[in-house]
């Protein structure tokens, strides 16, 4: 039965470049969509640039142009990265147009209709030079736990500690570098705490999977027991001047974030109904029977399945079937940085020529439909890519077009093969419903593998039969045309199995094959007798280690010493930095950031043995649950998860380094034998593994995390 699916990712601030780490959410959902139009279902992907807010304004201001021109300008530019990594959208639009607004208003005024709106005067700090509130990350001042210079205004890089912009010691306005003043003003707040709200969310959150397991814990944690009331209200407006929409009747007042950015889905997909002649409420409508989806990035969960599905709902239209998190993206194992070369936007990757394929391929292999972060090793990426893609799937036909060409006018076997390829490569057409069920599940690392080990067993097939051999040989060119069709044909079908993480070799492949566009319900087949392929030429080159050493070199920012920067006055400018309300925003101020303290290395400890070294029982263990733990400055309970039962409580000084609710569901390293460790807390039942500086603070404290495929339980030696 064909499905009718629509699909979203989150959408990109227009205030920066689109980086590896956001193209993981990217690729993931266009691979999904790209197996679903395989399987003949109507699927339609969307998107649009987030375009509103003051950092916007701001930097049009700084330009000299107007904010319509930034973010027409930042809209050529995001399309152009997407559409160089195979990111096929079917609509990629603007949160700046009529529909977004005709849908904010929309939803705006049937939630105030229905008393969900409430206007409060609030107090906050207001640039007197700029004429203008600040949002919290455009105050700095000093930290008021450790005193440290130059901190936003929302949580201090130095010592990890979360705190209002009122707590700042000695504050100024990163726009003017004038000291704010408290003013008060009506906003606009979203009533997410109304008893209606949180009913519906306590059952919607539980219903038909709609969430992966570790999001629906987590979103319980968020809600609370019933008869709790742990939801909060949402500030949904924003006072002039501001680049936006203007509430209804409210003069001066701006629709915030929340009631115009994920209305963006809304208002791309509108503008794409209008255009290819489609129904909007087929998908959008409250009783529409079509799957909604959205990919997102874990640290906008709370947004996505609460604020979200309780805004939509309550406005008289449908809610997501379902909502898909993923981890965040490290490489090498640490955040990205552009002190190492490791802060790498899209556009300097293909600019240095690298294939975006392999890292599509690499993404791919390392997802698992989970929460977990993943990491981009770029030695393993290397090795990868050149193993899997060259060194087994390539060679397949590389190894057999050459005699097909040469030796019989370039046709496959005039004879029915089928029954011969089944008895030699036995599973390879039965593998296409194995295979399509992790595709569905988003678990590509679990299909590659699949289909890898399928390369290998044909690769096995090409080493039993040598080819090359009996091209040497007499009387066996019938065999040798049956080996190299059956290799033709099984390299067909791995092509399909590839194809929506490798659309643009698979075309390749297909021009070489002499095949129309390869369809998942063609692995039920094979070519026909006689068919003739094209000639073949190479379809990928191998990594060169040094295309990634110039990679890195072409992206790290210099560590010479700069000039200290005068402390602020009013009439000055200072560098603004976004604010942080999406899984972009988010990540460019963490690795914009991240280099501000360089890390320090402690001597070598004096050597040990062998043998004391394997008195270190060490497991791989996945959080389970994640908590804060009231009264401890430094401490985070975590619940461990080592298989079969097995589960033990920490307690980890990482509270500087971690928000608990981005732990959950991960995996890290834990020391399973150390002694349990009565504290004021609780008993500790081992220790978790981590990376840090000399004095052990934020940024300098990294988590341990195992590659993918690692198991709870497992054994690390």
């Amino acid at each position: 039965m064909t499905r009718k699916i629509l699909l979203t990712a989150a959408l990109p601030y227009a205030n920066g470049a689109i980086h590896l780490g956001h193209l993981v959410e990217y690729i993931q959902t266009d691979i999904w969509t790209r197996f679903q139009k395989m399987r003949g279902h109507e699927c339609w992907f969307v998107c649009a640039d987030d375009t509103h807010g003051t950092p916007i304004m701001l930097r049009a201001e700084k330009e000299g142009i107007t904010p319509e021109q930034l973010i027409e300008r930042v809209h050529a530019e995001h399309s152009r990265d997407f559409a160089g990594f195979h990111v096929a959208f079917d609509n990629y639009y603007t949160t700046h147009s009529d529909e977004t607004r005709h849908y904010s208003e929309d939803i705006f005024t049937k939630l105030k209709a229905a008393g969900l709106i409430e206007i409060r005067s609030i107090e906050q700090y207001y640039d007197p030079v700029k004429q203008m509130f600040l949002p919290d990350r455009f105050i700095k001042g000093e930290c008021p736990k450790c005193g440290t210079k130059d901190q936003y205004g929302d949580a201090c890089e130095s010592c990890g500690a979360a705190y209002a912009p009122t707590d700042l010691k000695n504050p100024y306005s990163a726009v003017s570098g004038a000291q704010p003043v408290l003013k008060s003003s009506d906003h606009y707040f979203f009533k997410l705490s109304d008893p209606r709200c949180q009913d519906f969310l306590r059952q919607w959150t539980q219903q038909e999977e709609r969430l992966q397991p570790e999001a629906a814990n987590k979103l319980q944690e968020w809600l609370g027991a019933p008869g709790e009331n742990k939801l909060t209200d949402w500030d949904i407006s924003r006072d002039a001047p501001y680049f936006g929409f203007e509430i209804p009747g409210a003069p001066g007042k701006f629709f915030y974030v929340w009631l115009d950015a994920p209305i963006g889905y809304m208002g791309s997909f509108k503008n794409f109904c209008d255009r290819k002649g489609l129904d909007f409420d087929e998908f959008w409508g409250k009783d529409s029977k079509a799957e909604l989806y959205h990919f997102i990035g874990k640290d906008i969960l709370y947004f996505h399945a609460l604020f979200w599905p309780a805004e939509l709902a309550h406005a008289g239209y449908r809610t997501p079937t379902k909502v898909f998190a993923h981890g965040f993206l490290t490489v090498d194992g640490a955040k990205m940085s552009k002190s190492r070369g490791t802060f790498i936007t899209a556009e300097s990757y293909l600019t240095q020529g690298l294939n975006p394929e392999w890292l599509r391929y690499y993404f791919a292999a390392k997802l698992n439909g989970s929460m977990e972060d993943i990491d981009l090793n770029l030695e393993d990426f290397t090795q990868r890519v050149n193993s899997d893609l060259i060194g087994k799937y390539i060679n397949i036909a590389s190894r057999a077009a050459g005699f097909i060409a040469k030796r019989f006018d370039g046709k496959l076997q005039r004879e029915h093969v089928i029954a011969r390829f089944k008895a030699e490569l036995p599973g390879l057409m039965e593998a296409a419903d194995e295979i399509a069920g992790y595709y569905e599940g988003r678990d590509t690392a679990r299909a590659l593998r699949r289909v890898m080990a399928l390369a290998d067993q044909i690769n096995q097939y090409v080493d039993r039969n040598q080819p090359w051999v009996l091209a040497k040989q007499e009387g066996q060119d019938a065999k040798l045309h049956e080996v190299c069709t059956l290799l033709i044909n099984a390299f067909r079908l791995l092509t399909i199995y590839l194809k929506p993480v490798l659309p643009k070799l698979a075309q390749r492949a297909e021009e070489f094959l002499n095949v129309a566009p390869l369809h998942w319900a063609d692995a039920g087949h094979l070519l026909p007798i006689s068919h003739p392929i094209n000639p073949y030429e190479h379809l990928m080159q191998r990594i060169d280690a040094k295309q990634i050493d110039a990679l890195i070199a072409a992206n790290r920012e210099s560590l010479e010493p700069t000039a200290v920067a005068p402390a602020p006055s009013p009439g000055i400018p200072l560098r603004v930095t976004p604010e942080p309300h999406s899984p972009q925003r988010h990540a460019q101020h963490q690795q914009a950031t991240e280099d501000k303290v360089q890390a320090q290395t402690s001597p070598v400890e004096p050597a040990i043995s062998i043998d004391d070294f394997s008195k270190v029982d060490l497991r791989i263990a996945r959080i389970a649950d994640a908590q804060h733990v009231e009264g401890a400055d430094k401490l985070i309970r975590l619940t461990l998860d080592l298989g079969e039962g097995d589960t033990r409580n920490v307690f980890a000084g990482i509270k500087s380094a971690y928000d608990p609710a981005q732990l959950v569901g991960r995996l890290t390293v834990m020391v399973a034998n150390l002694a349990p460790r009565k504290m004021k807390f609780g008993l500790s039942e081992g220790m978790v593994l981590a990376a840090s500086d000399t004095d052990g603070k934020s940024p300098g404290l990294f988590l341990l995390s195992p590659d993918s495929g690692a198991q709870p339980g497992m054994r690390v030696k």
